[in-house]
């Protein structure tokens, strides 16, 4: 590639549930944008981010994972927001887990080659991968079966194979002029980076007890005369008996849900937050679509 040659263009990452997607856009980026947990499905909406080089710019689209069978409004939702993604893009970047390839992931093929968009598989996670000699028998025999324009490989975690990810992936990407300032790292509200750290939050601190239909919704963002931030967070729940759950014994796991999410706000929005959070029921939000719309489930 001619360094005189500015490249730019936007990247899909897709994949099934909890291969690391989040954590790769996070690492490529240098920056913590997109929420990250141990619970699968974490991300549920398209997440832009921005990744400015010397010779272009990347704009990575993080999706949710690709759900097989999806019975609820919700799911659906995240299925239309994937398909939705891979059809706005230059080039798609097919992640998964070095050494598995499971029925989910097939699916996630099937879906992108419907479109004639180049792509390119990132084999993630590959720190864990003890046996390298398992490796290249493993993709020798994925690209029998499955096209991709090229292989590449990469540790989100441990920041392994990164700079070569970005060079490989701008390469493919058509020649233009950067579509962002150099300082932007998304196009995303801070109203709604605000949304997802407190659920971030909750999902990291509440684990296998969270339930899967709890969502956030900001009612106030507003700017003080002295800089703070003053953010207002509804979690919402399905049911009477969620609440207790995520309030905690007298308030203490909404108190740490709260800080946690604060810090978080502070760290990426660069001035203090003030955080006021309630707990209230919503019954059946997350097969409705008209309040999945209302909450920002958009394709």
């Amino acid at each position: 590639m001619s360094a005189n040659v500015s490249r730019c263009g936007r990247v899909a990452l897709v994949g099934r549930p909890n291969v690391g997607k989040s954590t790769l856009l996070n690492a490529l980026l240098g920056t913590h944008l997109s929420i990250v947990s141990p619970k699968p499905q974490t991300t549920r909406h398209r997440i832009l981010g921005v990744c400015t080089l010397d010779a272009g710019q990347i704009a990575f689209v993080d999706t949710p994972g690709l759900h097989r069978g999806a019975r609820r409004a919700l799911n659906r939702s995240l299925n239309r927001a994937v398909h939705a993604a891979i059809t706005a893009v230059d080039l798609i970047a097919h992640v998964i887990e070095a050494g598995r390839w499971t029925d989910e992931d097939a699916a996630v093929y099937a879906a992108i080659t419907g479109e004639r968009l180049p792509r390119v598989l990132v084999i993630n996670k590959i720190d864990r991968q003890r046996d390298k000699s398992k490796l290249l028998p493993f993709v020798a025999k994925l690209t029998q079966d499955h096209h991709y324009d090229a292989v590449l490989y990469a540790s989100a975690l441990r920041g392994q194979g990164l700079d070569e990810l970005r060079v490989q992936l701008l390469q493919r990407l058509p020649e233009g002029v950067p579509a962002f300032a150099a300082e932007d790292i998304t196009d995303r509200s801070e109203r709604f980076l605000a949304a997802e750290m407190v659920r971030e939050q909750l999902m990291l601190r509440l684990g296998d007890e969270l339930p899967y239909s709890t969502t956030v919704e900001i009612e106030q963002f507003s700017e003080r005369a002295d800089g703070l931030a003053e953010v207002h967070a509804v979690i919402w729940v399905e049911r009477a008996g969620q609440r207790p759950i995520v309030i905690g014994d007298g308030g203490a796991m909404l108190k740490q849900v709260g800080s946690g999410a604060r810090r978080a706000m502070e760290r990426l929005f660069g001035r203090r937050v003030f955080l006021q959070t309630w707990v209230k029921v919503h019954a059946g939000w997350s097969d409705n679509e008209a309040e999945l719309k209302r909450l920002g489930y958009t394709d």
